[in-house]
């Protein structure tokens, strides 16, 4: 939105858009737009008939970065129609803050101070300070990441395809791991590659680039040209977190689906460790290897908590963020042990930090909780099935239980439960530039404080 278009919204409303709520609005109506294409004729098949609410999912779930599918995309789109949904991955993956300041960039424009608010609001950064730097480190790892796991995943879709074919699936493929989509040109998602080590090496390995944050590959960056190697407390707790996590969610899915015949059973050892350090990674991102549906109840909550956490900051996953759950059982250990301050690498947490922590993990939770309900009310599917469709969608995962065929439970809802999906998928994505568009724009600072007085608990 350029700065013509703030002051006639001002104009007529009489609204100061801050940064945040202009990176939502705008979000908002690239989906709307990609809507619009993708209802075009020619962006469907033939035989098939796209309702404006299932266009306006697929591009919600597109710009989200999520991957639920009220429709089968290799099936029912035509090549444009899976040109504009991978177009709409892209700028949502980047943002579109970032996605404007790239073109300023190249039209050779200064960033003005609002400019560099909107960016560091949109990419999460720690402050304001070399922003320009920062876009261009991240396009750079942008551009370099897909363009090696397109070519690595072109070389080997060319074993079963012809080159033009290969490609393409290369291409949409990689930018949809790295972006953690979990957009896929298979109707199975990646299942027939399930014992395929290239395949599941190549997209888990975009995956977790792709979820770690760029402020992680900045500090690495600093840490190369300064020739040492003293990593931020930020990189530590974020690559900590993350391996911890991948550790636990790869157990511990092998072990609670060990006997079932539905799943595991089947396999052989290594193939059942395979499958669950896909999905364990996968977390993120959406893609499946093997039906959701025959997974036991346990698992399904059990994949549901790690979906809940989702990703870093800065990054293109989505969910509650690493850091945040990192602190917040910081915070429960420290108060276990009684220790006056959170402590992690030698360093402390500032209490605001915790404080923020513990209300996005609540806010989160209640979020899910209370989506759950609303739709078991509307909907006539599973409690759990819902749930995890709701958890999918906030964490922008795309993972779900499935309605029989390609597409997600989503599917199967109606009208009312799709639209609230797509704002669940809102919410997980620019949940907190929406929280903006409501809140009060000055705050009064208040000259007293009151008297403490203690409050039983526990």
């Amino acid at each position: 939105m350029t700065g013509f278009g703030r002051l006639l919204i001002s104009r007529f409303t009489g609204i100061r858009l801050l940064p945040g709520q202009v990176v939502a609005l705008a979000a908002m109506g690239l989906i709307i737009l990609g809507a619009c294409f993708l209802l075009l004729p020619f962006a469907t098949k033939p035989d098939v008939n796209l309702g404006f609410i299932d266009a306006l999912f697929t591009a919600t779930s597109a710009v989200c970065v999520t991957g639920l599918i009220v429709m089968d995309t290799p099936q029912d789109f035509t090549a444009f129609g899976q040109g504009v949904i991978l177009l709409l991955i892209q700028i949502g993956g980047l943002g579109y803050a970032l996605m404007a300041t790239m073109i300023l960039l190249i039209l050779g424009r200064r960033l003005g101070l609002r400019d560099r608010m909107m960016l560091s609001e949109t990419m999460s950064t720690m402050d304001m300070q070399g922003l320009v730097r920062f876009v261009k480190l991240v396009t750079l790892i942008t551009i370099s990441l897909e363009g090696i796991g397109a070519i690595l995943l072109t070389l080997r879709f060319a074993i079963d395809h012809d080159w033009g074919t290969a490609v393409y699936y290369g291409i949409f493929h990689a930018i949809s791991a790295f972006n953690n989509a979990g957009f896929a040109l298979f109707s199975d998602s990646l299942g027939s590659f399930q014992k395929d080590w290239s395949i599941n090496l190549i997209v888990t390995t975009l995956v977790i680039l792709g979820s770690i944050g760029f402020l992680v590959f900045e500090d690495i960056r600093d840490n190369i040209r300064g020739h040492r190697f003293r990593l931020t407390t930020h990189t530590k707790l974020v690559l900590v977190t993350t391996g911890i996590l991948i550790a636990l969610g790869t157990f511990g899915l092998a072990m609670l689906e060990w006997n079932n015949p539905a799943t595991f059973q089947p396999l052989s050892v290594g193939e059942a460790f395979t499958v669950s350090y896909f999905h364990a990674v996968s977390r993120t991102a959406g893609f499946t290897t093997i039906d959701l549906g025959g997974m036991r109840e346990p698992t399904l909550y059990f994949l549901l908590l790690l979906m809940a956490i989702g990703g870093s900051p800065s990054s293109m996953a989505g969910g509650i963020k690493t850091t945040t759950i990192a602190i917040v059982v910081l915070t429960i250990w420290s108060l276990l042990r009684r220790d006056r301050d959170v402590e992690v690498f030698h360093r402390r947490i500032p209490p605001d930090l915790i404080t923020r922590a513990l209300c996005l993990t609540i806010m989160a939770l209640a979020l899910i909780t209370g989506m759950t309900l609303l739709l078991s009310s509307t909907e006539s599917q599973p409690f759990l099935s819902l749930m995890f469709e709701v958890t999918s969608a906030m964490g922008i995962v795309g993972m779900s239980l499935g309605d029989g065929d390609a597409r997600s439970l989503s599917a199967l809802l109606t009208d009312f439960g799709k639209v609230m999906i797509m704002f669940s998928m809102l919410l997980g994505r620019f949940g907190p530039l929406m929280i903006g568009l409501f809140a009060v724009q000055t705050s009064v600072h208040k000259r007293y404080r009151f008297a403490q007085s203690r409050v039983v608990i526990g």
